[in-house]
């Protein structure tokens, strides 16, 4: 299996490649415009077919490469069914596998820290899951904006994705600290975020944390909601 984990430097965001052997199908999560060509340069290079490009969820902190990843392979541009963007062509939902050659990832609607967040769920001998921003490494996804809710990422973290078997491989869509893979088990055990009694002891911890704005949020909401084409940016 190729399992490939790229870095966008500027904005901290893991790009994953997944294929199930080199010639094959490939999916791409979470792709950031500006490393377009990096990402087409890994395809060529493993002579992949790109069929599906999607997000985890709408991103505030980078645009994405959904659009230009279509224009340049004519892969299909996926996110949630939940999503407001109607520039995709094809829909997540949970309880339908997505397969890619031998692959299979399952979506799990996660929201919370926003109201389209998914994770995918890679069974196997090594159990993998992409959790977006749902679920980070040492934290989780803020809650206060795109329709957050702590109570939802609460129900989200704590009764899907801390249900996994703990020895799944914990992949999020950003680290800050270079930090590239952790477990269920140890998110489990040491994430200070999860050391809570209950959800409303979470919502408070959440509804404290009074960050910034993300820089591009303003830019890079509207874009994504267009598959990474800027609101002055011709059709």
């Amino acid at each position: 299996m190729i399992f490939e984990q790229l870095f966008d430097p500027e904005s901290s965001t893991y790009t994953y490649l997944l294929a199930s052997r080199a010639g094959g199908a490939a999916l791409l999560v979470d792709p950031v415009q500006e490393q377009t060509a990096v990402y087409l340069e890994w395809i060529e290079r493993l002579g992949l077919r790109l069929v599906i490009a999607l997000d985890t969820h709408t991103h505030a902190d980078h645009i994405t490469a959904l659009g230009a990843l279509r224009a340049a392979t004519g892969c299909l541009s996926m996110m949630a069914e939940q999503s407001r963007a109607e520039c995709v062509s094809a829909r997540c939902r949970e309880g339908e596998s997505l397969r890619i050659d031998e692959l299979v990832l399952q979506p799990l609607y996660t929201p919370g820290h926003t109201d389209d967040s998914f994770s995918f769920y890679l069974d196997g001998e090594q159990p993998r899951v992409l959790t977006g921003d749902v679920l980070l490494i040492a934290g989780t996804g803020r809650t206060d904006f795109q329709n957050g809710d702590p109570y939802a990422s609460y129900d989200s973290i704590f009764n899907k994705l801390l249900k996994l078997p703990p020895e799944t491989q914990v992949f999020p869509a950003h680290d800050y600290r270079g930090r590239r893979v952790s477990t269920i088990g140890e998110e489990r055990r040491s994430n200070p975020r999860l050391q809570v009694a209950d959800a409303q002891a979470y919502a408070a911890l959440m509804n404290s944390l009074n960050l910034p704005q993300p820089r591009l949020m303003d830019i890079a909401v509207p874009a994504n909601l267009r598959c990474g084409r800027l609101l002055d940016a011709p059709a």
